[in-house]
C-alpha cells in the first residue's frame, strides 16, 4: 500500500524530526509533502543552530485532511509555538484527529495536539520542558521515547525520529488491515 503523508512545519522545525521521517516514508515508496504557512523555503534548526532549508509543496491553508493518510508534526521550539497560533494549522490537526487518521507529534510538536485539544485522556510523551503543558491538557505523560495511543503517536526528540516514523507507519498498516483507509 502506498500512503500519503503530510508534514506540517514552519521556520524553526528541528531538522531530524522532519528530514528523518520524510526520508523514512520516501524510501519505502510513500508520497510525502510538506505544508507550511507559505510556499517559500523554511529553515530547520539543529537544537539552537541554523539548519537546512526545505521548500514546502503546499500551504497549510490548501491542505485538506481527506487527501492524506497521516499528519506529522515535527518539533523544534519555534515551529510548533508559531503554528499553534495559526488557526488553519490547528484546524488541520483537528480535522485529521476527527477523521481518525494517524497524527504524530514529536518533541515540541505535541503543542499542536494540546492546542487542538487532542490529548485529553490519552497517554503521550514529549520534550521534557512541555510535559506540564500536556498534563494540563489532560494527557497522561509517559516516560517512553515513543508512545502510541489510539491514532496519536508522540515522541520525545530528534534521537527518536526513526522510531517515531516507524510507529506512524505501523498505525497506517493497522488501519489498512481494519479496512479504515480513507
Amino acid at each position: 500500500t502506498r500512503y500519503k503523508v503530510l508534514i506540517m512545519a514552519s521556520d524553526g522545525f528541528e531538522q531530524d524530526e522532519l528530514f528523518v521521517p520524510r526520508a523514512f516514508f520516501l524510501e519505502r515508496g510513500h508520497d510525502v509533502a510538506v505544508a507550511a504557512p507559505g510556499r517559500e523555503p523554511i529553515r530547520a534548526t539543529v537544537l539552537d543552530a541554523p539548519g537546512e532549508f526545505i521548500t514546502p509543496e503546499l500551504t497549510i491553508a490548501d491542505a485538506q485532511a481527506e487527501e492524506w493518510d497521516a499528519l506529522l508534526l515535527p518539533g523544534g521550539l519555534i515551529n510548533p509555538d508559531h503554528l499553534r497560533t495559526q488557526e488553519d494549522a490547528v484546524t488541520l490537526v483537528r480535522a485529521f484527529v476527527a477523521a481518525g487518521k494517524p497524527v504524530g507529534g514529536i518533541c515540541h510538536g505535541p503543542w499542536l495536539l494540546v492546542e487542538a485539544d487532542a490529548l485529553r485522556g490519552r497517554r503521550a510523551t514529549c520534550w521534557r520542558s512541555i510535559r506540564t503543558d500536556l498534563r494540563n491538557a489532560g494527557a497522561a505523560v509517559v516516560d517512553a521515547s515513543v508512545v502510541t495511543d489510539g491514532t496519536i503517536v508522540t515522541a520525545v526528540g530528534p534521537q527518536d525520529s526513526a522510531a517515531f516514523a516507524e510507529a506512524v507507519l505501523k498505525l497506517l498498516e493497522e488501519r489498512d488491515r481494519q479496512g479504515l483507509r480513507r
